[in-house]
């Protein structure tokens, strides 16, 4: 049965269980491939859409197409796949929709334009190093 917007209302216990983990792998892929200025933002209670953004940079549109084709490939074994992907063949905004977080890797001069850092500037950022905990 749909509910109007795809895998929102979907959002499987399961799923939920393992967000902190998947935030973790998240993290440490970005760090792996050099990401710039990776952060996560804890959307709960605050959006309906998804529960956490994961924003990060990379130096060039190669850097940010790699980066997320990296997370996409590393994510798969765990049996995580994105419900939605963009931006991925020009490599200046990709955004990996994985339901319950949402991974955003910017080209730096998008990332400033769109400031969505600021746009969420009341959700609470969690240290990329510990998805658990709040910074």
């Amino acid at each position: 049965m749909s509910t109007g917007t795809p895998g929102r209302a979907r959002g499987s216990r399961r799923q939920r269980s393992t967000a902190p983990r998947a935030l973790r792998l998240v993290s440490e892929a970005l760090a792996d491939r050099k990401a710039v200025d990776p952060l996560i933002l804890d959307l709960r209670g605050l959006s309906s859409a998804t529960d956490y953004f994961i924003i990060a940079s990379g130096t060039s549109d190669a850097h940010v197409r790699g980066m997320a084709e990296y997370l996409v490939s590393t994510l798969a074994p765990e049996g995580l796949s994105p419900h939605h992907v963009e931006g991925l063949s020009q490599g200046r905004w990709v955004l990996l929709d994985y339901v319950d977080f949402v991974v955003h890797v910017f080209h730096p001069q998008l990332r400033d334009f769109y400031q969505l850092e600021r746009l969420w500037g009341d959700a609470p950022v969690i240290t990329t190093g510990d998805p658990e905990r709040k910074g």
